[in-house]
């Protein structure tokens, strides 16, 4: 069978609530490998909730449905204070960026607590600047940004990772609305440890199912490189 845009692979799949130290209840998604337990894990931080961004952003939601089986990844998912999904509606109000702080870390108190291994943060557009600005955690192994604008994440977060030391990497739309690849290459080289991908035809959105394919790629190369190039069939 080819993978295809809707396909949805087999994982163990539970509904979670995340509780912020604002005492905010989130809402959001766990998917486990079916049988075998996680080599390591996905936080997903989706784009900006004012213009549509959700746990269910599709190339997230792609991730969930994919990686458990062929990846072994536990991926979870969660909607930011104040965001609506099928999954339901977070407590609390969209703060531009900065009490989502505390909905990061509930998600990283959660992984830790339920002994999710190797947590990597997964950022998409907005998610990205989460992952820059509040991600910073001991727990955290790295993060891959998808689409970073650089806006409401400045230099001194990037500088701030530098110190950090864990791996970034940046895949950048050819075409993103906002941030391109050779200009992302200057903004990044103030991290040294910092990879800049970039994606030749891709826009912002990632959308079509050959660039979806070429994200999850990179993200198993760097999350569990054994399992890299992800099969087209199952």
């Amino acid at each position: 069978m080819e993978i295809r845009a809707s396909t949805v692979l087999p994982a163990r799949r539970e509904n979670i609530e995340l509780v912020t130290a604002d005492e905010l209840t989130l809402v959001g998604e766990l998917a486990l490998p079916e049988t075998r337990p996680p080599a390591a894990t996905l936080i997903c931080l989706h784009p900006l909730p004012t213009h549509g961004g959700m746990m269910d952003s599709h190339v997230l939601r792609k991730a969930s449905y994919r990686l458990p089986a062929l990846a072994d990844l536990a991926v979870l998912r969660f909607n930011t204070r104040g965001t609506t999904s099928d999954r339901g509606t977070s407590q609390g109000a969209f703060e531009d960026g900065n009490g989502e702080r505390y909905d990061v870390a509930a998600a990283l108190e959660y992984a830790e607590f339920h002994d999710l291994p190797h947590p990597w943060l997964l950022g998409w557009s907005f998610g990205t600047e989460l992952a820059l600005k509040w991600g910073r955690d001991p727990l955290v192994e790295g993060a891959i940004l998808l689409s970073p604008p650089l806006h409401r994440a400045t230099d001194d977060d990037l500088d701030a990772w530098a110190e950090f030391g864990r791996p970034l990497v940046a895949l950048v739309p050819e075409f993103d609305d906002y941030l391109r690849p050779e200009e992302a290459v200057r903004r990044f080289a103030r991290v040294p440890q910092a990879e800049v991908v970039g994606v030749e035809g891709a826009k912002h959105l990632w959308v079509g199912e050959p660039y979806v394919r070429i994200v999850l790629d990179e993200i198993v190369k760097r999350v569990n490189p054994t399992t890299a190039p992800l099969p087209t069939e199952v």
